[in-house]
């Protein structure tokens, strides 16, 4: 018996926590001013008194002549501090003997104190001539959800915008270090490019073993002239870019050549021919033969071979001045 009842009784509780509460109902009538035969307009706020961020309805009443048409106003404006929460809603109400509507309008309210909701005017139009009326009573008052008292309400401090500037002597040494670092460097590379230094033999030697790798390749029977020829050209550039100082890696084929204009050592002659060449069949797609791709990897050959016996010969000189000396 006692399980049946509560039962019934949490059932009757989630009944009662269903019903949707009525609407409000609409508010009196008055006769607006100026008058206007047969037109009558309430206002009313519900409830009057909320607090900050709670939805509240505004219903605007208006009964006119019968055949008028009745328009109100959208809404306020987003941003005021009263704005609408859900779009009008309009009823008509089931009279014949005029035009009887009710506009409903659910707002909510950010500021405190006593705040207008600004609807703006109706607008009642009756053979032909519209009456506009301002909306008048559409207020409510905003209570603040602070507490009474916010004396023993102590907020954190505030943080800092910019972060702490770290001292101006650390910016100082990573500076010297950066100096420091860069003076080494200097010294180290002219160190290596100093007059008498013996030239490092193992960039001739890993361009033969290139070449004898390409070689093995058999590019030329696969009909892969063009990379033939590129790799073959790429290898000449690398051992002069580690046997020459000014023969930099990065320049183009034309930069090189002037680079290399005032440099005895490098045949420029024997060279001009093969970076031309390679460079129509490496970018413009230039055809090539077997026989012509096997020729100027034997210039490329002679360029390497030359330079490297140039090269030798101007150690041994410098080293025989040297020993005079």
């Amino acid at each position: 018996m006692i399980a049946l009842l509560a039962l019934a009784l949490l059932a009757a509780r989630g009944t009662s926590q269903q019903t949707p509460q009525p609407a409000p109902p609409p508010p009196a009538l008055q006769q607006p001013a100026p008058s206007v035969t047969g037109m009558q307009i309430g206002v009313r706020a519900s409830p009057d008194t909320v607090t900050v961020g709670e939805p509240f309805r505004l219903v605007v009443r208006v009964r006119a002549p019968r055949g008028a048409a009745i328009g109100f106003p959208v809404g306020p404006d987003s941003g005021l501090a009263v704005e609408a929460v859900d779009p009008r809603v309009v009823q008509r109400a089931a009279d014949t003997t005029a035009v009887d509507e009710t506009a409903f309008y659910r707002l909510v309210a950010w500021d405190t104190g006593m705040q207008v909701a600004h609807l703006g005017t109706v607008v009642v139009s009756v053979a032909g001539t519209d009456h506009r009326v301002a909306i008048a009573g559409d207020r409510v008052y905003v209570r603040s959800v602070l507490p009474a008292d916010t004396a023993l309400q102590k907020p954190k401090p505030a943080r800092d915008i910019v972060p702490a500037v770290r001292p101006w002597w650390i910016w100082l040494l990573v500076a010297l270090a950066a100096l420091a670092a860069l003076g080494l460097l200097i010294w180290w590379w002219r160190r290596r490019r100093r007059p008498g230094t013996p030239p490092d033999v193992d960039a001739y030697d890993e361009a033969r073993r290139e070449f004898a790798r390409i070689e093995a390749m058999a590019l030329l029977d696969a009909g892969e002239r063009g990379r033939y020829v590129a790799l073959t050209v790429d290898t000449v550039r690398d051992y002069l870019a580690a046997r020459v100082p000014a023969a930099d890696r990065s320049l183009t084929s034309g930069e090189l050549l002037q680079a290399l204009q005032d440099v005895s050592v490098v045949p420029r002659e024997q060279l001009a021919p093969v970076l031309e060449e390679s460079d129509l069949v490496k970018f413009a797609r230039r055809p090539i033969t077997n026989v012509r791709a096997a020729e100027l990897a034997r210039d490329a050959h002679a360029v390497v071979d030359d330079t490297e016996r140039a090269v030798q010969a101007a150690h041994a000189a410098a080293a025989a001045r040297e020993a005079a000396a």
